[in-house]
């Protein structure tokens, strides 16, 4: 893409994913479904607050062995859509492996902006280092993420409490994310762009896979292959995982099944 020739109408629907997968409707409503009956067959630790605004609280999923791993997955949305609940689902196919895992809630832009989501992701797992043996976690953590999860896995990887990282279908430079729609909420500042794109901070040194679809939208692709070849030429760990055929939506399949393509590379992380 040539980004300083297009409209503002084609920079929009450069990171439109629910415009570009046709189907994207059904497949959330199909996840939220699947998230619901998932919760509620593992309604034991739900909603604990782990800070004062009112989406810091943690869904945790124990495992039945108390150091067994644990995956932590973000929600996506652009940083301004969905909740934690919707997404319980995708934790199933690690959790079925033996693994715990828990998803933590952030405030929404533009109730908040990037800085202090990026902060309460922070103190989310900071509660989680202080709290989480309370709740039968006490193995290594896994962040993971998808779409806005994704950038918020490799923002907060540095974490004391965090030994590995799977990024999925994330955003990694902010600079494109002010000439579109998804501004209006966000409101990046200069200041921001520079301080929140993992392309731009120094490389942190433990294992982040990084995985997008083949089928996703170009902007994407691109941040996920230079992220990775960054890493790469640092010499750092993590694979990059182009899943076959996969779209924004279909690629959290592979985390949602037990034999998934990214469940099995998350096994690899532990």
């Amino acid at each position: 893409m040539n980004w300083g020739t297009m409209s503002k109408a084609e920079r929009d629907k450069a990171y439109n994913n629910t415009d570009a997968v046709k189907n994207s409707a059904e497949l959330s409503a199909a996840r939220i479904a699947a998230s619901g009956a998932f919760r509620a067959a593992h309604a034991g630790h739900l909603d604990l607050r782990y800070g004062p605004k009112e989406r810091n609280t943690w869904d945790l999923f124990p495992a039945a062995d108390p150091n067994a791993p644990c995956f932590v997955f973000i929600h996506g949305g652009y940083w301004q859509r969905n909740s934690k609940d919707q997404f319980a689902s995708l934790i199933a196919g690690p959790h079925a492996r033996g693994w715990a895992a828990a998803l933590p809630g952030y405030t929404l832009a533009p109730d908040a902006t990037l800085t202090e989501i990026v902060a309460e992701i922070d103190a989310a797992l900071d509660w989680l280092a202080a709290h989480g043996s309370e709740h039968g976690i006490n193995g290594k953590v896994v962040l993971s993420g998808w779409s806005a999860g994704g950038h918020l896995t490799a923002q907060c990887l540095g974490h004391k409490r965090v030994s590995a990282g799977l990024a999925v279908s994330g955003v990694f430079e902010l600079g494109p994310i002010r000439d579109t729609y998804l501004n209006d909420k966000l409101g990046l500042s200069e200041d921001e762009i520079a301080k929140l794109s993992p392309m731009r901070l120094p490389m942190v040194k433990k294992p982040l896979a990084i995985a997008y679809g083949t089928a996703e939208l170009p902007p994407l692709v691109h941040d996920s292959r230079h992220l990775h070849g960054m890493r790469a030429e640092a010499h750092l760990p993590g694979a990059l995982i182009p899943v076959a055929g996969a779209d924004h939506f279909t690629i959290t399949h592979e985390l949602r099944d037990a034999e998934g393509e990214l469940t099995r590379q998350l096994m690899l992380l532990a």
